[in-house]
Order: C-alpha cells, then structure tokens, then sequence
C-alpha cells in the first residue's frame, strides 16, 4: 500500500535493526484517515472470504481493526493481554511472547462473542517472528472457529513470520514489507 509505505518514509523511524516506530500515526497517536483507507484495503482483499467477524489484539491493532470492520459491516472482536478482573470466567486464553517488549502475556477471548460458525479475519500492525498471530489462531481455534487470514499492516520480511504462517496454509496480506532496516534507514519490498 503506497499511501502506507510513504507515511512510514516520511514519519517512521527505524531505531535499530528490529524496532520501528510509527507512533505517530499508528499507535500513540493515530491517523483516522490513514485507518480509513488501510480498512477499506483489507475488506477489498478479503471480501470473498466470508468473514464473519474481525479480531485484533490490544492495543496497536485496534485503529485499523476498527476500520476494517467498519469498511465490511462486521463485528470488532479485541484479544485482550489481560484477563478481566471481573469476567474471568468463560474465556479462552494461551501465552504469546512479545518480541518488541522481550516478555511474554496471557492472551484472552471471551467465549461470549466467538462460535464455532465464525469465520475470522485476525488484523495486527507488524508481523516479526509470528507470535502475536500465532497466539490469536490458537484461541480462535480453541473457540472451534476459523480463520480467514491475517491482514498485517507492516511486515518485517527479513524475520520469520511470514513463513511460518503461510506454511500452515494462512491467507497473509501485508500492506506493507520491509526487507531491511538499520538505525535511520528503512528499505521496502515490493509486494
């Protein structure tokens, strides 16, 4: 996605290696507009696929989670990283490991908004080693629901999610793929 990959040239920046920040316009501070269209990019890629609902793990999935559920008239469900104090019960939960922060959190949906008939679309903002997307297939599974395929808004190409994803079969869409990145440069793939 051009409109994407330019942003990031203009506001992103690669710290190292392994972190980018795009916190000014994806996380801390959020750009409706650019949500917008990054919504209606991943419902015209998956609209044949018969979703049922779109989930996301908090909190940087959320934005354009939103907004591709709002693109295809569909349910929001978010993955939470802690289980609530209050509804602790009848949730589905698995332990994923945060390669961005180096520590690991339990993963939880609530069995309430999820069924064996949903087919779900999983929208996050990177994909790295795969965790994340990995732990959010575990609980749809857990549910006996499917998964339609993963919508990633930025995917670092030089690790090893992708593969580990498409290798089980999944429908990966990346808007964008970075191939490589050192302090101050970002170089892209083409999609």
């Amino acid at each position: 996605m051009k409109e994407l990959q330019e942003r990031i040239q203009k506001d992103g920046i690669a710290v190292n290696e392994d972190i980018l920040k795009v916190d000014s316009f994806i996380n801390h501070q959020v750009d409706p507009e650019l949500m917008e269209h990054i919504g209606e990019e991943f419902a015209n890629h998956f609209k044949e696929q018969g979703i049922t609902k779109i989930a996301t793990i908090e909190s940087s999935g959320i934005a354009p989670a939103l907004m591709t559920a709002r693109s295809m008239g569909l349910p929001l469900i978010i993955l939470k990283k802690q289980p609530s104090k209050v509804l602790n019960d009848h949730l589905f939960q698995t332990e994923v490991s945060s390669f961005t922060k180096g520590t690991s959190y339990e993963l939880t949906l609530s069995s309430k908004f999820i069924s064996e008939k949903d087919h779900v679309l999983i929208i996050d903002d990177f994909l790295a080693n795969g965790e994340a997307a990995t732990g959010a297939i575990r609980l749809i599974r857990k549910a006996h629901a499917t998964v339609a395929g993963i919508g990633i808004l930025i995917e670092k190409s030089f690790q090893p999610g992708h593969e580990k994803l498409v290798s089980q079969g999944f429908d990966v869409y990346p808007l964008v793929r970075i191939g490589h990145m050192q302090a101050g440069q970002i170089e892209f793939l083409e999609s």
